[in-house]
Parts: structure tokens; sequence; C-alpha cells
């Protein structure tokens, strides 16, 4: 397979540009605006809306084997072309219990999978009483199209839902609120014959849900490191999957793991790999949906401080001094998405600090601080006080 399609051109498919380089192959994108971040690595481009079907016929006439950027698809659409032949990876059959947040729930909660306590809004007659055995706070989230802290609210009383719900209830599903310590990912990829691989478990600081920070290694016991690992390899087992997740995860204070969210696909919390990892989480992605041997996804370094560099205005600035200052960090790698808008809270770029044995000492750049420390040095140069 030489001829990869990518369904959305965002950041993540512009970040398998060059990975798709080192393998030898050729991405066709389908997306729908010429300013998207992957036009200008492409080397054929659909343009239309990702969750058009037959954008996507003629996306897969161009291309060996079709895969996914995001999950905004028409599943439903997409069966009919997977019928005829289209290869898909990961499969269809592996997104359909995920695209919806409800199902997903119910698909990890069957699976034996820790989660937290939920309902659907549309089987709720006895809202109150279930609320009630949940108690406040409590967490709303969208069934479909939230990310990026989009379509997830935090509900203190009975009156902020009520004026939340104007909306059709069956969009919604609510969950107890986790009181948890930390949240931490994994990321994990399954081949073509089976084989599993995982990247080291890293923290992840949201701030209003979305991430501004990733930590790698994350502080965490070995039997929490298996545990999270052995979650990853029975999720992407039961789906029968071929390719990368993200899995986002609850670190609770009496130290019980949770499993927050599922990504079916490259994701945030994997891009300190670019820059400090053997084989990136990009390059694995394509390995495995092009029937290639996995990569080894070991750190070569200590550990490792990505930061996201979020829009904070309205504009169409490029940063260039801010950008220019970050990138004089020792150890810094920054990555410059070329989005030609910003707008609060638009992730712009990111920047990955690689950290030595010297400035993490005792194993855990949080430990001594430094993770901290170059995370507010990069912060404190980005955004404006």
């Amino acid at each position: 397979m030489k001829r990869v399609g990518v369904i959305g051109g965002g950041q993540l498919a512009w970040m398998m540009a060059d990975a798709a380089e080192k393998l030898g192959l050729e991405l066709v994108i389908q997306t729908p605006s010429e300013h998207d971040p992957a036009v200008s690595i492409a080397q054929e481009i659909v343009f239309a809306p990702v969750d058009d079907a037959s954008a996507t016929e003629i996306l897969a006439q161009k291309c060996d084997v079709i895969t996914f950027e995001n999950e905004f698809v028409n599943l439903q659409a997409l069966s009919v072309l997977a019928q005829q032949g289209v290869c898909f990876r990961p499969r269809l059959e592996a997104l359909a219990p995920l695209l919806d947040k409800y199902h997903q729930r119910c698909y990890l909660r069957d699976l034996g999978l820790p989660v937290p306590q939920f309902f659907a809004l549309e089987e709720a007659e006895n809202l109150k009483s279930k609320i009630e055995y949940l108690g406040f706070p409590l967490v709303l989230k969208s069934r479909r199209h939230g990310y990026d802290g989009q379509g997830t609210f935090i509900i203190q009383d009975f009156a902020t839902l009520e004026q939340k719900l104007t909306l059709n209830q069956s969009l919604f599903l609510l969950e107890e609120f986790v009181p948890f310590e930390r949240e931490l990912a994994i990321i994990a990829v399954r081949s073509v014959e089976g084989e599993i691989v995982t990247y080291p478990v890293v923290e992840t600081q949201q701030e209003q849900q979305v991430c501004r920070r990733v930590i790698a290694p994350a502080e965490i016991t070995p039997n929490q490191i298996a545990e999270i690992q052995a979650i990853a390899h029975t999720l992407l087992n039961s789906l029968e999957v071929v390719g990368i997740f993200g899995i986002e995860l609850f670190l609770g204070a009496d130290g019980k793991i949770v499993v927050n969210e599922i990504a079916p696909r490259t994701h945030n919390s994997g891009h300190f790999s670019l820059d400090a990892c053997e084989t990136s989480q990009f390059e694995q992605h394509l390995r495995a949906v092009c029937g290639l041997p996995l990569g080894n996804p070991a750190l070569q370094c200590a550990g490792a401080v990505m930061v996201n560099l979020l829009g904070y205005e309205n504009s169409h600035s490029d940063y260039q001094s801010q950008r220019q200052k970050i990138a004089e960090i020792p150890q810094a790698h920054l990555h410059w998405y070329g989005k030609t808008e910003s707008r609060p809270g638009r992730k712009l770029g990111h920047v990955t600090v690689l950290l030595d044995n010297q400035n993490r000492e005792s194993g855990s750049a949080i430990a001594n601080g430094v993770g901290a420390a170059i995370a507010h040095t990069i912060e404190s140069i980005w955004y404006p006080r």
C-alpha cells in the first residue's frame, strides 16, 4: 500500500507528512478548506466536508487504504463504500461503538473496563432520582462531535442542568464527576497481524477541558502502568482495530484508574513522540494501516514536556516573535500548524522540550518541578500578561 487516503486535513494529518516521506508513502487528503494545514503536504486533495461520503468515493479511487484524522464522519454512508471493497483502517465496525459517547460508555462498561457511572438523558424518566443518586457536581457531555472541551460541562446544580437541557436532551449523556488526582493518557497501536504496541503513559494537564500540557512519562506506579496497558490491549483486541488510538484516563486519589474517553486516531497526548520517541505516533499509525511492521515506541530521552500553543484572541498574526523566543529554549522542538486564523482555545502549534538525566533526577520531571518550570517558561512567552 503506497497511497493513503486521510479523511480530515487538520494538524493531525499534517503531522503525518514526515513519516509518509520516510516510509515512501503518498498522502491524499479529504478536507473542506484550502487553508487547512494538511493541504500543504498532500500529494492530492479532495476538497469536501469530512462527512461527505460521495467525496470519499472519489478519494477511494485515488488511494489504496483510507484512514481518519477525526471522527466526524458519516459511518452509515461510508459502510456502502466498505461493502464495495474500499479498505478503511481502522475498520468502520471498530469506530461504530465509539463515535457516540453514550454508546462508547456502554461498550467500555460491557467489556468490564472501569468507567464513571453514567446514563443517557433519553432514558432518564426518573431524572431527579438518578441525579440524586449520582450527586452534584455532574458532567454533562455532548454525545457527538465534542472535542477540546467543546460539549463538556461541569454542572453544579439542578437549575444549571435544566438551563443546558433546553436543547434536545437526546444529544447529551450525564455522568458522575470523578474527583481525580491526575489525568493520564496512553497511545496504543494494533497492526494487521494483531500485534499491539503501547507508548509510555503520560500525564495530561487540562484547563477548561482543553489540554495545555503533557508530561512524559507520568509518575505512577508499575502496577498502574500495567493496568493501563491491559486496558489498551483489551480495548484494541476487542474492536480488532488496525491503527492507533488515544485513551484518556483518570487517576483517583485512591489510586484507582477510570477510563475517560477514547479517540480512534492519533491524539494530542502523543505529540511528544514526534521528537522524544524512536517511532512517532504518526509513523506508527501509517505503519499499521499500510501493513508494515510496527516501530519502537520507547523514549529516546529521560522524558519530555509538551505544551500546546493555544489561541487567546481573534487574530491573523503568525506570532513570529513569540515562536522565535520559544524555539531558543534548550532542547525545544516547535511545531507550528500554519493556520491562518487564531481564536481563543484553537490549537495553533505545540512545543516539546526534551529532558535529559541531569534535569530529571529521581526519574520525575514533576517531582523536581522541572517540567512545570519549563511549561511556565513557554507559557509566559506565549500568553500575554
